[in-house]
């Protein structure tokens, strides 16, 4: 094969379990084990120059071209790679997700089925798993008709109908029929692997295509909002309801800027934007799998402050270390191993712990409605919003060297107040709604004196109370309702962020320098917060347009990482990014006809 830079033209697979992310030329490029916190046994996409360790692809002799799609609203991809000769095959990829015996079925385990479809097409299959973050290749042993590879913690076992002594010698050989792959656990593949795979690959295709169906999406730009909402869905830790950022670490933001993090983690900010978008759609599995996550935080925490982010498994230490036998993604090192913002204080987190738990208070179709000792756990954490709301902290941007009181931060405590009285008046306790009224308006008013900055030639609210830089985080606002889109405040912040902030089609969080100097790349979800806005103060054509442009950016899997080079419109940061799929649901829904024009 001819030399391949890394780029995130990307496809993920996964099951809630595991994931992988295949590239443009079929190969699973990234991919971690047990979980999607773990070591990953699937490194070439951060591993510079190195691309044939670390990863699984079928190589076809002479091959020229690849083309690539989703299955139809589910998370199987096809790819036909096509030979110089006119030979084909087609590479069906998946990790098996269905019900079975009562219960869901999503091993560790990745399945590929190799389909000949043109001339006599002759396939490598290079499969060279690593482990301890790239340190080794893997060891293998084989029998008769599988091969296992010693990986780190548990082996993986190869179950295969192709000749084991090929893939063990990388030789060449001619793909005749259906050839079927089973990476997954070191244990015996039970039943006929042919008639097996292809049950899961079409019980696979069955649970995600019904999944997809209960999705109350807008009429128009369907096919995206589906894409993004079963990627968030794969963001997803079944096992425990968390959620992480994005199932990679260290993509950089920005080229050799070292702004390389690990994302692998749930940030409970992160999560109640996902959870908030998937709601739109009435996604409530994602949600109702989330809140329990969320009761084992709170519950741990006893009444304490809580973390801005923690393992899928809720473990609260996650000590960042870098893996040095990985050169990166296209060589720009670090690559990182857990993320030092656990030591942050970040007090916008309590606001996002009381918005969605407040749904279990209101919603009747969830299977588990929040209760009384429900509301009390909750006003723990709203008792931490009022004691913080006022107090210095990183923010939502982890600035690492600085902290100030945040204009955001306060809004979220505020909003965590707000809709505590909100749901005790639901439930009937006038005076715990009372009190947290009173609250509530008593921190709207210290934001009304504090972040409020009238220079005389300008006026505007500021990103922190100490300070009169602005940052994108103020749009939120709005969709907080802390503030009317009509509102003059609202208006006149919304222009100085405009000039100081956006870059043509794009949004920086900020322009201001931080630890790392002057931000080189646009914030994705800020661009679509600025759609949002533009919506809601009733500019809806120019959203409009500008939404469209930003669905231009997507990867051909119709996809965005975190960040965005606002010259060029080359993607960077971690893939995919929640954030950003966040937004192409969210506009999607405020902008698009109602189906009432059409039915």
């Amino acid at each position: 094969m001819t030399a391949h830079q890394s780029d995130l033209d990307l496809w993920p697979i996964g099951n809630c379990q595991v994931s992988g992310l295949i590239d443009s030329r079929g190969g699973i490029v990234w991919g971690c084990v047990p979980r999607v916190d773990g070591d990953p046994t699937f490194c070439a996409l951060l591993n510079g120059e190195s691309q044939d360790v670390g990863v699984w692809r079928f190589e076809l002799e002479g091959q020229c071209s690849a083309h690539q799609e989703y299955i139809r609203n589910t998370p199987i991809l096809l790819t036909r790679l096509e030979s110089e000769d006119g030979s084909a095959v087609e590479v069906l990829d998946f990790c098996p997700r269905f019900e079975r015996s009562g219960r869901m079925y999503r091993p560790v385990a990745y399945a590929r089925i190799v389909r000949p479809i043109a001339g006599n097409p002759r396939i490598k299959v290079v499969l060279k798993p690593m482990k301890n973050y790239g340190a080794e290749v893997a060891e293998a042993t084989n029998g008769t008709n599988h091969i296992r590879y010693l990986t780190k913690g548990q082996a993986l076992r190869l179950s295969t109908d192709a000749a084991v002594g090929y893939i063990l010698e990388n030789r060449t050989f001619r793909i005749e029929e259906d050839t079927h792959f089973f990476l997954g656990p070191d244990e015996p593949f039970v039943g006929n692997l042919r008639e097996q795979v292809r049950r899961m690959e079409q019980s696979t295709r069955s649970y995600w295509q019904h999944w997809a169906r209960s999705l109350a999406t807008p009429f128009e730009w369907q096919q995206e909002v589906i894409r993004a909402a079963i990627t968030l869905k794969l963001c997803q830790h079944e096992e425990t309801g968390a959620i992480v950022a994005a199932l990679t670490t260290s993509i950089p933001e920005a080229p050799n800027s070292e702004r390389n993090w690990d994302y692998r983690y749930c940030w409970i900010r992160d999560s109640y934007y996902t959870v908030q978008a998937l709601n739109r759609l009435g996604a409530l599995d994602v949600l109702e799998k989330y809140l329990g996550y969320l009761r084992n935080i709170v519950d741990s925490a006893k009444g304490g402050q809580i973390q801005p982010l923690y393992s899928v498994m809720g473990v609260a230490e996650l000590n960042e270390t870098t893996a040095s036998w990985l050169a990166g993604y296209r060589g720009m090192g670090p690559v990182r191993v857990g993320n030092a913002a656990y030591k942050q204080v970040q007090h916008d987190c309590y606001g996002q712990i009381v918005l969605p738990t407040v749904q279990g208070f209101l919603d009747k179709r969830l299977l588990r409605m929040a209760d009384d000792r429900d509301f009390e756990s909750l006003e723990q954490v709203g008792e931490m919003a009022w004691k913080m709301h006022d107090q210095p902290d990183a923010g939502l941007w982890e600035f690492r060297t600085r902290q100030e009181v945040h204009t955001y931060s306060a809004v979220m405590s505020w909003a965590a107040c707000d809709r505590l009285a909100t749901a005790a008046g639901y439930l009937g306790k006038d005076d715990r709604a009372s009190f947290w009224r009173d609250r509530a308006n008593k921190i709207a008013a210290t934001i009304e004196e504090k972040a409020w900055k009238d220079t005389g030639e300008t006026s505007h609210y500021g990103a922190s109370f100490e300070s009169d830089y602005l940052d994108a985080s103020l749009l939120q606002l709005l969709e907080l309702r802390f503030i009317d889109p009509d509102d003059g405040k609202f208006l006149s912040t919304f222009e100085m962020i405009e000039r100081d902030l956006r870059r043509g089609e794009h949004m920086l969080r900020y322009a201001a320098e931080d630890d790392f100097g002057a931000p080189e790349t646009a914030f994705n979800i800020c661009t679509f917060w600025l759609i949002e806005a533009l919506a809601l103060m009733d500019r809806k054509e120019e959203a409009r347009s500008l939404f469209c442009t930003m669905l231009d950016h997507r990867t051909g899997s119709g996809l965005l990482s975190e960040d965005m080079d606002f010259e060029t419109g080359e993607l960077w940061g971690n893939f995919p990014q929640t954030y950003s799929l966040v937004g192409i649901i969210n506009c999607a829904s405020l902008l698009s006809k109602s189906w009432n024009t059409v039915r």
